[in-house]
């Protein structure tokens, strides 16, 4: 269903109406509410489920968003849906936009879990540099079409892992990202893209909700990101996810779903005893 905040038109849909605590899904570029259906069943035994389609994507009409325009709007949904906090989830450019908002919003966000997502680019050059490759990207998805796209999207490096899935699952996948609309995917790189997105690194260190960060074993980019992350969060645990890539969710779901309730059920029995959340920044592998 949707929900409207002043000039934007969101997809939501709420699963498990009545529990106390919620859970937030962002999903990443590409995608839409539906790469999170095989956890909504176990995650609504114990919380509330909200999951949206992000600015540019799946359902959801709006005018450009920036990370910042599209945390207000957030803030607004969860007040008009009575959710005063959450424990926010998000994958790769969902996971930017989780950071973005938490940092933002803390005072909604009960913990934070971040798969594949980093903080942002340091410098301006790099942020420069990205601005000018993502308009490529713009020009090539406007220019070819999106089925063409899709095509170039799904086989650059980062995907490769995804390649060795089930063709059921493969086929998924591509349905995701070709139901998505040429100017809205141009708009979310335009305005939410890396390049566009603020430097967070130095605001982690005062970030004080419980983090997990997720990486996958053959995700080495993102491996590296998590380890720097998590020296400087200082509440945080950190694992890396084996036989994945960068879509854990998608390539090593029932571990996926497993660590992540894991670390949410921990962080309410520790609120409910009167303690903290105990750090892991060993690097596990789950």
């Amino acid at each position: 269903m949707y929900i409207h905040i002043d000039d934007a038109s969101y997809w939501y849909e709420l699963y498990g109406k009545g529990h106390e605590e919620t859970i937030v899904l962002f999903h990443g570029f590409t995608s839409r509410t539906t790469t999170w259906e095989p956890f909504i069943k176990d995650f609504m035994k114990g919380f509330q489920v909200l999951v949206i389609d992000l600015p540019g994507h799946g359902k959801t009409k709006t005018p450009p968003r920036t990370m910042h325009t599209f945390a207000a709007d957030f803030e607004q949904m969860l007040a008009i849906l009575k959710i005063e906090s959450c424990h926010l989830l998000g994958y790769s450019m969902g996971g930017r936009t989780a950071l973005s908002f938490a940092l933002l919003y803390p005072e909604r966000v009960k913990s934070l879990v971040m798969e594949s997502a980093s903080p942002g680019l340091r410098t301006k050059k790099e942020r420069k540099i990205r601005i000018s490759a993502d308009e490529v990207l713009i020009k090539r998805l406007l220019n070819d079409g999106l089925e063409n796209f899709v095509n170039y999207w799904e086989d650059i490096p980062l995907f490769d892992t995804q390649k060795s899935l089930p063709k059921s699952v493969q086929s998924k996948i591509r349905e995701e990202r070709l139901s998505q609309h040429e100017d809205g995917l141009a708009c979310s790189l335009k305005y939410m893209g890396t390049g566009m997105q603020p430097n967070w690194w130095e605001h982690l260190k005062s970030f004080l909700k419980p983090v997990l960060l997720l990486a996958g074993e053959k995700d080495s980019k993102f491996i590296n990101i998590n380890k720097e992350m998590a020296e400087l969060l200082p509440k945080r645990k950190f694992k890396i996810v084996e036989n994945a890539g960068h879509a854990i969710h998608v390539e090593q779901p029932e571990k996926f779903g497993k660590i992540v309730l894991e670390f949410i059920q921990e962080i309410d029995v520790v609120e409910n005893k009167g303690g903290a959340v105990k750090n892991d920044s060993t690097m596990g592998k789950s």
